[in-house]
């Protein structure tokens, strides 16, 4: 009975530990009222709001196929590097992991992939009903 007893307090004393709070810390990765080419954002589309998070594998020497998306969103480099690229201007930016990007709003654009596989998380404000991206011809 004195072994449960032990055992239950030190149950009991560890929940106390792990309940305690702890301080969170935040850092932001990029906050922007403009795309990485420098475009301002534009009034955002009427509608009910609906955020999207979409997990990316992109695999080595690969590109994405030229297109525009109709809404802000951001991308967050988890490995790997990429270059963005303005199909009307040609300018592009390389991105690596760890930095976070605001992306072109209803401007063409595309990214390739280096030597290695690219993983990026990507975040997009839009409305319901909204597609995320829209190919190019």
């Amino acid at each position: 009975m004195k072994y449960m007893i032990a055992v239950l307090a030190l149950a009991c004393s560890g929940l106390a530990v792990a309940a305690q709070p702890t301080a969170a810390k935040s850092e932001i990765l990029m906050q922007s009222d403009k795309a990485w080419d420098g475009a301002d954002y534009k009034e955002y589309a009427t509608g009910k709001p609906e955020l999207t998070v979409l997990k990316v594998a992109l695999p080595p020497h690969s590109a994405l196929p030229w297109h525009t998306n109709p809404m802000p969103n951001a991308s967050y480099i988890i490995s790997g590097e990429i270059t963005v690229e303005s199909k009307a201007t040609g300018k592009t930016e390389k991105l690596v992991a760890g930095q976070a990007v605001p992306e072109m709003v209803d401007a063409a654009y595309r990214a390739t992939t280096g030597d290695k596989p690219v993983e990026l998380v990507v975040f997009y404000a839009g409305v319901k009903g909204q597609p995320l991206s829209q190919p190019v011809k």
